[in-house]
């Protein structure tokens, strides 16, 4: 039996959303680190990734898998079901996202100063 993700593994404070590294688009490094330690089911997906919509993890998922980065298993039987997990190149970059998870906390207070300094989009509809 495998440990269930943790509902507050992205907290809505955490400099995930900060980093400006991106893989695939801005939930692809949330979803590896979901696969980290093993295959996962959809439902299990969406817990920790509360943010997320159905529509936008399934794009998600066949972005990482277009990419070599996620695998798709699907299991037939009286009880179908589909997991997810990372391959070898997916996995190989756990180590990168460590370095730019690190580089993000470093400079949360830079990023978000930042931030709060160049009005975004919504501002310019006024």
């Amino acid at each position: 039996m495998r440990v269930p993700l943790d509902p507050e593994m992205f907290d809505p404070v955490c400099p995930s959303d900060l980093s400006p590294i991106r893989v695939g688009d801005k939930w692809g490094g949330m979803i590896i680190r979901c696969l980290e330690h093993g295959p996962r089911r959809f439902s299990e997906l969406r817990v920790p990734l509360r943010g997320i919509t159905a529509k936008v993890l399934t794009g998600s998922l066949r972005k990482l898998e277009r990419d070599g980065l996620v695998r798709r298993t699907a299991y037939a039987g009286a009880a179908p079901r589909v997991e997810y997990e990372l391959t070898p190149l997916g996995r190989s970059l756990l180590g990168p996202l460590d370095v730019a998870c690190e580089w993000a906390w470093r400079n949360v207070d830079a990023l978000l100063d930042a931030r709060e300094a160049v009005p975004g989009p919504e501002a310019a509809r006024g």
